[in-house]
């Protein structure tokens, strides 16, 4: 297993460069060895990861005659055979290793030898007397190939998409219409078209040619999808030799796939396939004649669950009933993923899926590949064996549709447990009046309008039929780029004996009861291991796989979430109608939406995909992956947000003694020195006259030992501490997250109407209207609307708030700027702001020195940022109009300075302004 890169139309000297850029932007692939060509206007770069012959089988390849030169990726399970047929031609090899045999193929049989792998490959030949290349993939797909032209007559391929962009030639772009058929339809990777625009893959079953003016010669290679049609057309009865032959094929399968120099393990979801091949598996190690077939494995077989104790999907029993029949001849390792750790994985799970995926559920692999790779260097599993025997529940309706004759009515009887599976989940919606919610009515209206005559036909009567482009185009190919990504990731080599030639030319040779009959699916591999696998697992009727509990998850991490849909690049995009989006994850979160998760993670995924590779583009040195991150600074990075710095020991906290960034203080009035002070994130219960009077103490502790100009600015006049309103609040506990504000339908309408800045949301989100029509009533806020459209249409802007009144003007909603719980949060106004102020001078008058508590003028709570200030209370000695100027452009609050508190010093009329820290700046006045 490798990672291929390669390119046509660069000169050697320019071209080496990028292939080294290319192989090391996937070096995961292969950590074992790298190799390289650079020939004329061709171009191979190789990794390896040595599984076969470890010191043989280095590439490229060069045949004998130096004409042609091979990169690969993958195996050829049945290279034996071929070597030997190969040999009686007249062939002679100098390796033990699959690859030798590939290319002794292609040279005496030309494109036809690829119909003659069994098993998965990416490949590019590249023949140095014509100067072109050829790419092939195996017939399901298994592993990856990706091309782009650069419009100039270059062309670059290779096994994941970023050595792509890390040759500078290829920008990330993203491709639309592939973007609104998985928002839409939950479908990806069913064309050649990528999420990139340009970007295409080879499908399963292709070769291209590449030829050095920049052209590219598609066709399909394989005769397995006519053999198929041909054979379902005359099927044979599903009898018991018909059983035997199932089997037979099954067992020859999983035999190939355990040939390896290097450890091998297995995958066991505790679902009847992957239980299967460890139940098989275990029979062969028992058996003396197997005894070579499965010396990779060992003595003690080693496979890798993953559970969720306590979630409805969690398939640990099974899982403990398979390993149990397999006593000491099998060692399970569990991985327990969870919501917060899939935070702290989530930006490298979409950087190795480099595409979106269609649910959370491929990063339970992704654990169990990263535990695996502490053990094992291959990895057997079940892929595949849902679409070549109807695993899922949907194929029964199929199945049912395709029935004639009193045939129908006995197979909907026995498969009743499975209809009602089927339908519940609509009928509990219907019952519990939860109305679905289409989900293009959550995206984009240009964006939907564009691409609104978008189809996504399917099968729906014909069992093989639809099995057959399940296999090759609907849901398969993306299920083995998650398998080839995640196993990739930690460099293993995922191994599928469900997608063996011969034992799909087998199923389709028999009659469709061999796929479903009398209600049971799988019905082949179920009676092929009656003896193996125990009745819990072999009569499982419910389909649940490597997933994750996708529902309780997203509750757990609902205002991580949140936090992107409210973010402004979100709402930005074109894709997404940022407001009923917002609407509808607020409505699933209370439990009264019709949108599933799986819709809610298409959006998130786009969003962070945008992010990660649009947004800001591999770099040209890309490669490897950095240390993982605490789980909220992660999820801050993903989101764009850098607020929680308390949480990061790389950024330090704002001295006292600095300004915050870029905030100068003009004022026509006088002159201030202002301090903001930094603080550690203040929450519900706090003291905050307590805090106030220790960072106080603090600042002219550490002021005693700064230059005597700041001393002086820090001591030369009266003295004010500025609260933030946002601080009070949240300690009173006036802060409530906006997925538990049940918004009425008034709060709705009126948010409509409210401009969004980039500053805060105000009154434009219905949880923030409803918090003020809470507080204030409805009809004061209904008359304050009135006033507000009033004043627009004479041009006084502001009424809106004076009638409303200052409760609701301090009114704040969820901020992307702001810091944890904040930014997902909507806040009311302080209860009693000017009896709070008393008490927090109280305090500081009692705690602090003499020479500083005598020069202590009051306090002051104050709603300041960017938009506007406005004084809730205070104690001073001042009038409001004037202390509101201390805070003209400097926000106080729990923003990215995280500056809640702030000494603000008045200085003498020196016709000077003073900029917070100490430093001058000029005065525009008196």
């Amino acid at each position: 297993m490798c990672g291929i890169a390669g390119y046509v139309g660069i000169s050697a000297f320019w071209g080496e460069p990028v292939l080294h850029r290319m192989a090391d932007a996937q070096v995961h692939r292969g950590p074992d060895g790298e190799g390289y060509l650079a020939e004329g206007l061709i171009g191979l770069a190789h990794r390896r990861l040595a599984v076969i012959d470890r010191d043989g089988g280095k590439q490229p390849l060069h045949s004998a005659d130096g004409r042609y030169v091979l990169v690969y990726n993958g195996e050829v399970y049945n290279y034996r055979q071929l070597r030997a047929e190969l040999s009686d031609l007249g062939h002679r090899f100098t390796t033990e290793s699959d690859t030798e045999v590939v290319l002794t193929a292609w040279i005496q049989w030309g494109r036809a030898a690829f119909d003659r792998f069994n098993g998965m490959f990416a490949l590019a030949i590249a023949d140095l007397e014509r100067g072109e290349v050829v790419l092939a993939r195996d017939q399901f797909g298994i592993k990856p190939l990706y091309l782009a032209d650069d419009g100039d007559g270059r062309v670059f391929f290779a096994s994941e998409l970023r050595p792509l962009f890390v040759t500078g030639a290829i920008a990330p772009k993203p491709d639309d219409r592939t973007v609104y058929r998985y928002l839409r339809f939950r479908i990806h990777d069913d064309t050649a078209r990528t999420f990139f625009h340009g970007v295409t893959r080879l499908m399963p079953g292709e070769t291209a040619v590449l030829t050095s003016d920049g052209g590219i010669q598609r066709s399909t290679y394989t005769s397995l999808y006519a053999d198929m049609d041909a054979l379902a057309a005359v099927p044979a009865p599903y009898d018991r030799a018909a059983q035997g032959r199932f089997r037979a094929a099954l067992d020859r399968a999983i035999q190939a796939r355990l040939v390896s120099d290097v450890p091998v393990g297995t995958a066991l979801s505790g679902g009847l396939d992957s239980s299967a091949v460890v139940a098989s598996i275990h029979r062969m190690m028992a058996t003396t004649a197997a005894a070579d077939d499965t010396r990779s494995v060992g003595t003690t077989q080693q496979s890798f669950s993953a559970v969720f104790p306590g979630e409805r999907n969690d398939e640990e029993r099974y899982v403990d009933t398979v390993a149990a029949t397999c006593a000491e001849a099998l060692q399970v390792h569990k991985v327990r993923p969870t919501p917060d750790r899939f935070l702290v994985d989530l930006r490298d799970f979409i950087r190795t899926q480099e595409e979106p995926v269609i649910s959370t559920a491929p990063y339970a692999q992704y654990c169990v590949m990263r535990e695996a790779s502490q053990h094992v260097t291959v990895m057997l599993d079940g892929q595949g064996a849902d679409e070549l025997l109807a695993g899922y529940l949907p194929y029964y309706l199929v199945h049912l549709r395709g029935l004639r004759g009193g045939r129908v009515a006995g197979e909907a009887f026995r498969s009743i447990d499975v209809l009602w599976r089927l339908g519940r989940t609509r009928l509990t919606d219907t019952l519990g009046r939860r109305r679905r919610v289409p989900t293009v009515n959550l995206l984009g209206r240009d964006f939907a309008e564009t691409y609104r005559n978008e189809r996504f036909p399917m099968v729906r009567n014909d069992i093989k039929a639809r099995l057959a482009t399940d296999l090759f185009r609907h849901s398969l190919p993306a299920l083995l780029r998650y398998e080839d990504r995640n196993s990739m990731r930690f460099s293993v080599e995922g191994r599928l004996p469900f997608l063996d030639t011969a034992l799909v030319r087998t199923v389709w040779s028999l009659d469709s009861s061999a796929i479903i009959h009398h209600g049971w699916n799988k019905r082949a591999l179920r009676d092929a291991t009656v003896d193996l696998l125990p009745r819990l697992v072999h009569q499982r009727r419910n389909k649940i796989g490597f997933t994750t509990p996708e529902d309780s998850w997203f509750q757990r991490i609902k205002n991580d979430v949140y936090l992107i849909f409210a973010s402004r690049s979100f709402g930005a995009r074109p894709y997404f109608d940022q407001r009923a989006v917002l609407q509808a994850f607020e409505d699933h979160v209370a439990g009264r939406g019709g949108v599933e998760t799986m819709t809610f993670w298409r959006m998130l995924n786009v969003e962070l995909w945008l992010r990660e590779f649009i947004d800001t583009p591999p770099a040209s040195e890309a490669g490897g992956w950095g240390p993982v991150e605490p789980a909220r600074v992660a999820i801050q990075r993903v989101a764009g947000s850098d607020t929680d710095q308390s949480a990061d020991p790389q950024v330090l906290p704002k001295p006292d003694f600095v300004p915050n960034p870029e905030k100068e203080l003009l004022t026509p009035g006088g002159a201030w020195a202002r301090f903001p002070l930094h603080t550690d994130l203040i929450a519900t219960g706090d003291d905050v006259s307590a805090l106030a009077v220790n960072r106080v103490g603090e600042f002219y502790k550490q002021g005693a030992e700064m230059p005597l100009s700041v001393q002086q600015l820090a001591t030369a006049g009266p003295w004010y501490l500025f609260v933030s309103e946002k601080v009070v609040a949240v300690a009173q506990g006036r802060i409530f997250n906006v997925t538990d504000i049940r918004s009425g339908a008034w709060a709705r309408l009126l948010s409509r109407y409210v401009l969004r800045t980039p500053y805060g949301v105000g009154l434009g989100h219905p949880a923030t209207m409803q918090l003020a029509v809470q507080e204030v009533g409805l009809p004061r806020v209904l008359a304050a609307a009135a006033a507000g459209a009033v004043g627009k249409a004479v041009g006084r802007r502001g009424l809106f708030y004076r009638v409303a009144g200052s409760a609701v003007r301090a009114i704040d909603g969820p901020t992307e700027y702001s810091a944890y719980p904040a930014n997902v949060s909507a806040k009311l106004a302080p209860r009693d702001p000017d009896r709070v102020a008393q008490e927090i001078s109280s305090a500081i008058r009692a705690a602090l020195p003499a020479e500083f508590a005598e020069r202590f003028a009051g306090t002051v709570i104050i709603d300041a940022n960017d938009f506007g200030q406005d004084i809730l209370g205070q104690d001073a000695d001042l009038p409001d109009a004037v202390l509101v100027e201390a805070f003209a452009d400097n926000p106080l609050g729990q923003a990215r300075e995280q500056t809640p508190f702030a000494v603000v010093v008045a200085q003498a009329q020196t016709g000077v302004a003073v900029q917070s820290g100490g430093q001058r700046v000029g005065h525009t006045g008196g």
